[in-house]
Parts: structure tokens; C-alpha cells; sequence
């Protein structure tokens, strides 16, 4: 036992420093390389960390909560930011809510119903600095983020400048990227051949040298790399490792009512962000339209022939869903007898307009399917 928590702490020591070097080192033309192998190591104990802490079970209970409804929003804040509060004042669900710190000990799930859709809004504990290290369950917590569909940010508008980097320090630090699309990198291990680098733009950030150093700092030394965008060290590292996770989020300053109108007007000017009261209820339904378009969800209607379409209850959908999509959720044996559809809505041209099995649908279309 003491021999596994000295090696820990050599972890940590080793993270710390190479988080000194960074911060100490200049960054120029002249450094990236030097930068990108530094943060390939830290990747990589980081990695470490996390992985040799993560054998034994969690102490507590109420992390294990099943995915339900349409999709899942997760409130990740600071001790005391109003998470509680806003999970009783959208849903019919009850957390304890009070004056002091760390009142949720638990996750808390509740269910929203907005635009025909139930999505899944999960009251987490505080978390602290350092939790990507394991300090007040913070491993637990995040591991409960990674899987969500949307993370609401919880902050406090009085202290949100200084909340709002160390939140997002923790989640980048346990493979989380917030409102980032993955690297445009096609990485792939083969056995013998060497390393094969090649690029379709022109790269300001990365070369042939750098990603050789950082491959052999993994210990891969055969692998087709094609980068097909201006991506970085950082990028490069993400694609390597493999167990990055790409979310939207959306920043939700509370207790606006508290600060001055110039800074609540700053933080609702900024992107991805809502400014709110859960106390009061202030702002509520642009907070909730917010999440919706974060979710990037689409409701589509069913119609029978020679009847009315259905308006009770849509089905809902991600964004960029095709027909084939709607016969899996209607019945898993309705694509093998499928002919065509009728669609009306936006993404029809001509109304009703005959479309086949991959037709693109948007938000609010109406589909008949027509059997053979």
C-alpha cells in the first residue's frame, strides 16, 4: 500500500512539474516542439493517474443513474451555484436546497418536457478544485459528465470569472472538450512500414518532426497520420489517445440579480452563454430554448394516409436524421419493407415531395412512409 501511494505521488510531482515547465516556457515558433512533447507527457500521466485509481469502486451511492428520455443534461458547477434550486424549479423532482456548501451529496436526476421532448437534467455534487486528481469525488462526478448530451455549466455571477476557468480546466483535464469539433486527423496503427505523415492544407502549427516525437512518446512507432486541417499539438495528442469526449456546453451565469447591469449585459453577450435567477425565476424560458438548440434535437410527425398527421406526440431526433433513422425508431423491420416517403415540412422542395430511404429531415417535417 505504501509502495502504490508513493507511486502516485510521483505521478502528481511529475504533473506538477511539467505544468511549471509549460506555464515558465515562451510560447513561439521556436518552442512548439518543445511544448507539444511536454504536453504529450502529461497526457500521459494524466492517463496514468486516472487509470490506477480507478480499480476499486466509488464509496457512496447515486451515481449510477440510467439514461432516460431524449437526451441528458448534466449540471456541473461550484459548490452553492443554485444547481439544486434550478433542478426543483424545471422539474417535479426535490433536492435539497440550503445556505451552506455541498448540500447535494448525491446525483439527483429530474425530468424536463419542453417542445413534446423528455430530457434528463442530473443534479451532481459540487465539485472542487483538483478534482481530475480525485478530491471530493470530482472522478466520479466527471464520469458522469462524459456521458451526457449537453453540460450546463452552473456559475455564479459574482464569482464567475474566476469559476469559470477552473471548471473548465477540470473537465479539459479529464478528456472533456467543450463546444469543440473532434480533429480533422485520420490516425491509424499498423504493424511494420514506419510512420507515414502526410497533409492536405498547409500546417502552421505542426510538422513531420513534431508528430514523430510525439508518436514516440507513446510508443508507436508505425502509423498512418493524415491531418486534412490547420490542427495542433494539442489535437494531435487528443487524436492519439482516443478517449476524448466532445460536448456541447452551455455557460449559465446565476444570480444575476445580484451583480450590475453592465456585467450581467457582458456575460448574455458572450457565446453559449444564459443569464438566469433561480431564485427569483428570472429568464427561465430563453434558458430552456438555449438548451434545445444546444441539444440539436428535431421533432418529426407521423402521418397515415388519408388521415391528419399526429401532432400529440413527435418523434424526436437528432439533427441531420434521415427517413432511415424514423423506420428504426418507428419498428426495426420497417426499413427491410420500405418503398418511399412522403414529406412535408422544410426539407421538402415541393409539398408533398416523394423522397427516399436517406432524405435529410429538419425540425418539424411531417412523413408518411409507404410500404411495398
Amino acid at each position: 500500500l505504501i509502495f502504490i501511494w508513493n507511486c502516485g505521488m510521483g505521478i502528481l510531482e511529475k504533473i506538477a512539474d511539467i505544468e511549471a515547465e509549460v506555464s515558465r516556457t515562451q510560447k513561439n515558433k521556436a518552442t512548439e516542439r518543445h511544448l507539444g512533447l511536454l504536453k504529450a507527457k502529461l497526457a500521459r500521466y494524466r492517463a496514468m493517474l486516472i487509470e490506477g485509481s480507478s480499480g476499486g469502486k466509488g464509496e457512496g451511492e447515486g451515481f449510477e443513474v440510467n439514461k432516460s428520455g431524449d437526451a441528458r443534461v448534466v449540471m456541473i458547477g461550484f459548490p452553492s451555484v443554485g444547481k439544486s434550486t434550478l433542478l426543483n424549479k424545471l422539474t417535479d423532482t426535490q433536492s435539497a436546497a440550503a445556505a451552506y456548501e455541498f448540500t447535494t451529496l448525491t446525483c439527483i436526476p429530474g425530468n424536463i418536457e419542453y417542445n413534446g421532448a423528455k430530457i434528463q437534467l442530473l443534479d451532481l455534487p459540487g465539485i472542487v478544485e483538483g478534482a481530475h486528481e480525485g478530491r471530493g469525488r470530482g472522478k466520479q462526478v466527471i464520469a458522469v459528465a462524459r456521458t451526457a448530451d449537453l453540460i450546463l455549466m452552473m456559475l455564479d455571477s459574482a464569482k464567475a470569472e474566476v469559476q469559470r476557468p477552473l471548471l473548465e480546466k477540470e473537465l479539459e483535464s479529464c478528456g472533456i472538450r467543450l463546444n469543440r469539433e473532434p480533429p480533422k486527423i485520420s490516425y491509424k496503427v499498423k504493424t511494420d512500414g514506419g510512420i507515414s505523415f502526410n497533409s492536405t492544407c498547409k500546417l502552421n502549427h505542426l510538422d513531420e518532426q513534431l508528430c514523430r516525437s510525439i508518436l514516440h512518446e507513446y510508443r508507436i512507432h508505425n502509423a498512418d497520420i493524415l491531418v486534412r486541417d490547420d490542427c495542433t499539438a494539442d489535437d494531435l495528442i487528443d487524436v492519439v489517445v482516443g478517449n476524448r469526449v466532445y460536448l456541447p456546453c452551455l455557460y449559465c451565469y446565476n444570480k444575476c440579480d445580484l451583480v450590475s447591469v453592465e456585467d450581467m449585459d457582458m456575460f448574455a453577450r458572450r457565446p453559449h452563454s444564459v443569464v438566469a435567477s433561480c431564485e427569483l425565476g428570472l429568464n427561465f424560458d430563453y434558458l430552456l430554448r438555449s438548451i434545445w438548440e444546444s441539444l440539436d434535437l428535431v421533432r418529426v410527425y407521423t402521418k397515415r394516409r388519408g388521415e391528419m398527421p399526429d401532432f400529440s406526440g413527435a418523434l424526436i431526433m437528432r439533427r441531420n436524421s434521415s427517413v432511415r433513422d424514423v423506420c428504426h425508431m418507428l419498428h426495426r423491420t420497417l426499413e427491410q419493407h420500405f418503398k418511399a416517403a412522403l414529406v412535408w415540412g422544410l426539407s421538402a422542395k415541393h409539398t408533398p415531395q416523394r423522397v427516399g430511404i436517406q432524405h435529410v429531415l429538419q425540425d418539424e417535417d411531417v412523413i408518411q412512409i409507404i410500404k411495398k
